[in-house]
């Protein structure tokens, strides 16, 4: 399982609902590397779709409400339901903090957009990328908005452990 997000110097995701900023870039490699995948958020994230379910990918949403069912759209209790119901599929995890947090102990690599700012009225932010369990597999270069707003991608890939293994000669 992936994780894809943009987040700030400080981690924030979101304010009131909504992406804190809209990067044309961004939303392109979003959707370069989720379409044919399923996408697995929560319902507040896919509420904040304006044209709702986004096409060419399964969307599945969590939410403890039952009725919530809209056409397009697979609900699921829990995040395990979720990704139980993705069967070979490798899904992307796209939000918001809850399911970011709950699902980060879980995922193989994080697409993350770092976005060189900080957003002191955020509300929804991303939980801590720890280098001892993180690598930074790929970084690209610092890009800038027509707005001067600085952002670059990064891929981080797990650090996988294994005990050390002893073998006895005779």
């Amino acid at each position: 399982m992936k994780i894809i997000a943009a987040i700030t110097k400080d981690r924030a995701l979101g304010r009131g609902g909504d992406m804190l900023y809209h990067i044309s870039e961004d939303l392109k490699r979003f959707k370069s590397l989720t379409m044919g995948h399923p996408i697995v958020m929560g319902r507040k994230t896919f509420e904040s779709f304006p044209k709702g379910p986004l096409p060419g990918r399964r969307n599945l949403v969590i939410t403890r409400n039952a009725g919530c069912q809209r056409e397009g759209i697979e609900v699921y209790p829990s995040l395990e339901a979720a990704l139980a119901a993705c069967g070979e599929a490798e899904p992307y995890i796209i939000g918001g903090g809850e399911i970011y947090a709950q699902a980060l102990p879980l995922a193989s690599e994080l697409e993350i957009t770092e976005i060189d700012a900080v957003a002191p009225d955020a509300d929804t932010f991303f939980p801590a990328i720890s280098p001892s369990s993180w690598t930074q597999a790929e970084v690209g270069p610092w890009l800038s908005t027509h707005s001067g707003l600085r952002y670059r991608f990064v891929t981080y890939q797990r650090k996988f452990y294994s005990e050390p293994c002893s073998v006895a000669f005779n």
